[in-house]
Parts: structure tokens; C-alpha cells; sequence
């Protein structure tokens, strides 16, 4: 188990990485993070680990290799599902993901070096699936403490049952929880005392390494304001420099790693930060990229692996009497195949889930095509939310939220049909909103979409929000995504017609809880706002048994002249590619 923050201080930071203790085992394929990236012709395997444990000096204990292994976002997702995948330019679909399977997948790697083996968890664990939101995250808890993880940083999501709420389930988690830039904003603590740990070390394999955990600062606009209510959140530019010098001059540790929960873009611009010099690497989370190669800033590398637990990152670290002497980084698939369900968590999760299975078994609808929701711009499930907006309210504009998450639904290959349920529904939209519209100018749209898509498309990666572009039925918008701030849009149209800047449409989406009464959807200013006693669960479900089988595609609603409708990523000029 890691050592929590203390006062006390120690040390001395050594972050060479030197080639020559692995170049005499046996010709590697190395990812040497230190110094630069794989070509993207080569790949690492399984079998290069075995052979770096064949090396005389791992076998005489001289040298030692440390195991980190790194998930995040699985969103509450229990069960193998279908995951999307790209290959050859072409969408494929594979069974991935299931905790079961990846209890039985993390035994058999820790088995490999028992002791010098830990396990990260990035955030956004038990918000995403119906089961979570039943339960407000509890039932999620005894899962992750079966797997057994070491470490864990509260995602954007943690706060969405509220504060009080966080605090019982992450207090349940046995493992150590880390995050430096998380205040309590209440009267009844200082207003400089944190949630949480900021950082922790661990003496593993011949050294002492560090974390420090950051989530997003940008949570209570990302989330309804109510959820966050309680807590002040700071950049972490603002305390990093001290808690590396802590960790480095103090603390005497080896390695200094971040554990971030803040989107891929914001992360690899925090990696070229001054104040991040000394720390050698950022687990990142938020954005569900799958980082096959390590993306090298100028002061730290950094990887995401992927959401839904379809996916394990693994960073070995080979140290030799006391120095570091080389890095690998593999992105492992989470593969029903290869390990077998571990049946203590099969049995557990049915445990968990006994309660609530009536409920979320309930078929509800069905698709003909592939519920996917993994494209930036626009996505066949969010089509058809918008759709059943439209249908239920018939205003000129129907708004989705731009979710990232939800695993795709692909369709039977016999019956050519995927049952929609429940527990499906929850994983679609994990907040179940009223409803509500108002009115508002073109020019107010206007200027809103401009707004929403510098959060997604910001030069500057700081200023980037990790959502997706905003879904809408009734509007099209054509923008160039490489333009400055208020100069991205082309041309919007509402009703297949030119819009109007000074006239008022009628807009439906959801309420956000702790928004203001003319808000709406993050859109400020709304005119004549009008709840409609109907939340937005009931409407999709009203929609689907009408409607069922559905056929939701992408067909134009959002585009760009300078990126394809199927952009998979916000990263660009990295050298990296979602597949």
C-alpha cells in the first residue's frame, strides 16, 4: 500500500534512463520514454517482458522490475461489451471489457511480479451504468476493492451523487485516494484543507516512487453545479512545483508520476509545463484515448488507457541497484479470449445487482444499427436522443449534452437487431433530467456554438473542455475547427433554412441541476423557460416502444471543412491516432 502525504521531508530525484542493461537482452523492442517514442511500425509484446526476465541480472536480483498497471473511465460497465475499433480505416466491433475478466487479467499479470506490482485506477469508476446510479455509486464499491487497486484519483464524474456522497464511496475504496487540487468550500472546514491525500509513495522494487493526483478544475462548469457544491477546485499549475520538490528533494523519490483526470490535450500541455520539470510521466484520463505509444512533452511522457475497462496500461520499470535503467509501456486489450471470468466477481456482481435486476433488464426498444457514441462531432446515439426530443416537443432545436461515454450497442449478426434496455439507458445518459425549453435569438445560438466549440477545438489545450461538440436535431452547423475563438462557424442552418440572427427559436433540451432558471443546456439567457414535467428518460423510452427497431445514423448534422465527420480525437500535432 502507498504512504500518504506527510510533512516530513527526505531526498533526491534520478530520472536518467540508460539503453545499455536491455540492449544486452536479446535485441528489444523498448519504448524508451525518455527519450522518445516506438516508430509506429513496431510493436511491443508480452514477449519482450519475458525476455528482459531472462537477463542475468533479473534472474541473480540485481535487477528488479516494477509493474504499474493503469485503468480509467470504466464508467460502471460490468460486463463484456461491445467495443469500437479501427482497422485498416475501416470500423470493426470486438466483445472487450467486463470486470470479471479483468480481475482474472490483473491476477495473472500481478502473478508475473507479485510484489512489485500496482494497480491505478484514474477516475469516473461508478458513474456511467445503471447500477451505479441506482445505487449512488455503493454497489461499485466492493467491486473495485475485489480487484484489489492500490491507487485511485477521483474523476470529474465522482462528484455526481454530490459531495457528501463522493466522500462515503471513495471512503470505501481500501485503496489510497490522491488528488492535490480538490478544497473543501464549506463552513465547517478551512478553506485550504484538501479532500484528499495530495500524493503518496511507495517503496517497491529498490526504490521509492511518488504520485500526486490533479482532476479537472473545470469540473463544476463540465458538471450541473449542484453536484460539485462544497468543493473548490485549482489548477495544477498552481501547487505541482511544490509537491514534485517534496517528492524529489524530501521524500528521496526515484520516479515521480501524475495522475491526472483532465482530458489528453490538457494533459500533454501540462507535460510541457516548466512546473512539471522533474516529474517523468502523466497517467492520464477523461478523454477514453487509447495511447499505444507514450506521447513525449518536453518535461514528462503521457498515456491514457482507454474507458470502459476494455483496456490496461502497463509500465514496466527495469531498476538496477537503485538506478533506473529502462521503461516499457504497453497498452494491453481487455480480451474475453484470453482470460476467463474470475467467478468471485462474477458471483459478486450478481450479488450487487440482485436488487435492481427487474428494473434494468426491462427491454425498452431496438435497434438496427450500431448505437456508437465514439466520433467528436456527431454520433448515431445522440442522433437519436435528439430525435426523440424533437418527436416528444417539436421545438426548432433539439439539444443532447456532447457525452463521451456509453460502450457501443451493435446489432445481433443472426437477427440483425440489439435489445435496447434500462440499464442501457443509464449508460446513454447517466443524468435523468427534466426536460425543458425556452427561446432564444439566432444570434444568441450563434455565439453559444461558438463558445461550445472553442471547448472542444481551443488552440490553447488549457482551454479546452473534455466533452465532445454538442449534439442537435433541427440544426446544422458547418465550422472550421482550426480557426480562431468566434471565427470557427461557416454556416448554421435551422429548419434546412439559413438562420436568423434576429429571430427566436424555440429550444428543448435538459436541465442541469444548480443552473440558473434561463439556463439551458448551457445556453444562458433563455427566454420563457419552461419545464415539461417529463423527464428524459421516459421520453426515449416513450419514443422507442413507438419507434423500435431504430436506425440512427450519422448524417450531416455537424461538420467541418478541415476534418472528417468520423474525428475520433481533439489531439492533434502529436503523432497520435485513436484506434
Amino acid at each position: 500500500m502507498c504512504k500518504g502525504y506527510q510533512d516530513n521531508p527526505a531526498g533526491e530525484l534520478h530520472s536518467d534512463s540508460r539503453r545499455g542493461f536491455l540492449q544486452q537482452a536479446a535485441g528489444l523492442v523498448l519504448s524508451h520514454i525518455g527519450a522518445g517514442l516506438l516508430p509506429k511500425s513496431a510493436t511491443v509484446s508480452a514477449l519482450d517482458l519475458k525476455a528482459v526476465k531472462k537477463n542475468v541480472a533479473v534472474r541473480k536480483g540485481k535487477a528488479k522490475i516494477i509493474t504499474l498497471l493503469h485503468t480509467a473511465d470504466i464508467h460502471s460497465q460490468l460486463y463484456t461489451h461491445d467495443e469500437f475499433f479501427v482497422e485498416n480505416g475501416q470500423v470493426v466491433y470486438k466483445k472487450r471489457g467486463g470486470l470479471a475478466v479483468l480481475k482474472s487479467m490483473v491476477n495473472a499479470i500481478r502473478s508475473e511480479n507479485p510484489e512489485n506490482t500496482l494497480l491505478i485506477d484514474g477516475g469516473d469508476c461508478f458513474q456511467g451504468g445503471g447500477l451505479a446510479a441506482l445505487t449512488q455509486g455503493r454497489a461499485l464499491v466492493p467491486l473495485m476493492n475485489n480487484i484489489g487497486y492500490d491507487i485511485m484519483l477521483p474523476g470529474n464524474w465522482e462528484v455526481v451523487y454530490g459531495k457528501e456522497m463522493m466522500l462515503k464511496d471513495l471512503g470505501g475504496y481500501q485503496a489510497i485516494k490522491i488528488c492535490a487540487n480538490m478544497f473543501h468550500d464549506t463552513d465547517d472546514y478551512h478553506h485550504d484543507d484538501l479532500l484528499f491525500s495530495p500524493y503518496c509513495t511507495k517503496s517497491i522494487g529498490g526504490i521509492k516512487i511518488g504520485f500526486i493526483g490533479y482532476t479537472d478544475p473545470a469540473v463544476p462548469k463540465r458538471q450541473p453545479p449542484a453536484f460539485s457544491k462544497g468543493i473548490r477546485f485549482t489548477k495544477p499549475i498552481e501547487n505541482v512545483a511544490k509537491y514534485i520538490k517534496i517528492l524529489k528533494e524530501y521524500e528521496q523519490c526515484k520516479m515521480i508520476f501524475l495522475l491526472t483526470h483532465m482530458g489528453l490535450a490538457q494533459q500533454v500541455h501540462l507535460a510541457n509545463q516548466a512546473e512539471v520539470e522533474g516529474a517523468d510521466h502523466i497517467f492520464g484520463a477523461d478523454t477514453h484515448e487509447r495511447v499505444r505509444q507514450p506521447i513525449k512533452g518536453k518535461h514528462a511522457t503521457v498515456t491514457e488507457p482507454g474507458s470502459f475497462g476494455s483496456f490496461i496500461s502497463r509500465f514496466d520499470i527495469v531498476v538496477e541497484e537503485g538506478n533506473i535503467k529502462d521503461k516499457l509501456y504497453q497498452l494491453l486489450e481487455v480480451n474475453p479470449d484470453k482470460h476467463k471470468q474470475d467467478k468471485e466477481m462474477v458471483s459478486l456482481i450478481e450479488k450487487e445487482r440482485e436488487p435492481y435486476n427487474a428494473e434494468l433488464n426491462t427491454i425498452i426498444g431496438s435497434t438496427r444499427a450500431p448505437l456508437v457514441r465514439y466520433y467528436v462531432m456527431e454520433t448515431p446515439m445522440d442522433n437519436l436522443i435528439t430525435n426523440a426530443i424533437m418527436w416528444k416537443f417539436k421545438p426548432d432545436v433539439a439539444i443532447s449534452n456532447g457525452y463521451r461515454f456509453c460502450p457501443p450497442l451493435v446489432p445481433d449478426r443472426k437477427t440483425g437487431l440489439a435489445f435496447i434496455t434500462k440499464d442501457y439507458l443509464w449508460s446513454m445518459l447517466p443524468i435523468n433530467s427534466e426536460v425543458k425549453s425556452g427561446y432564444v435569438s439566432g444570434k444568441q445560438i450563434w455565439d453559444w456554438l461558438e463558445v461550445e466549440l472553442h471547448n472542444v477545438f481551443a488552440q490553447n489545450p488549457a482551454e479546452r473542455f473534455g466533452g465532445w461538440v454538442v449534439r442537435m436535431q433541427g440544426l446544422k452547423l458547418n465550422f472550421t475547427m482550426n480557426q480562431a475563438f468566434t471565427k470557427r462557424i461557416n454556416w448554421i442552418t435551422i429548419n434546412n433554412t439559413p438562420i436568423d440572427l434576429n429571430k427566436e427559436y424555440e429550444v428543448a433540451s435538459c436541465i442541469r441541476p444548480g443552473d440558473p432558471d434561463n439556463f439551458l443546456c448551457r445556453l444562458s439567457h433563455v427566454k420563457e423557460p419552461m419545464l415539461k414535467g417529463i423527464d428524459l428518460h421516459q421520453t426515449m423510452i416513450e419514443y422507442l416502444a413507438i419507434h423500435s427497431p431504430v436506425t440512427p445514423f450519422i448524417e450531416g448534422r455537424v461538420t467541418a471543412s478541415d476534418a472528417p465527420p468520423t474525428l475520433l480525437s481533439q489531439l492533434e500535432g502529436y503523432g497520435y491516432e485513436f484506434f
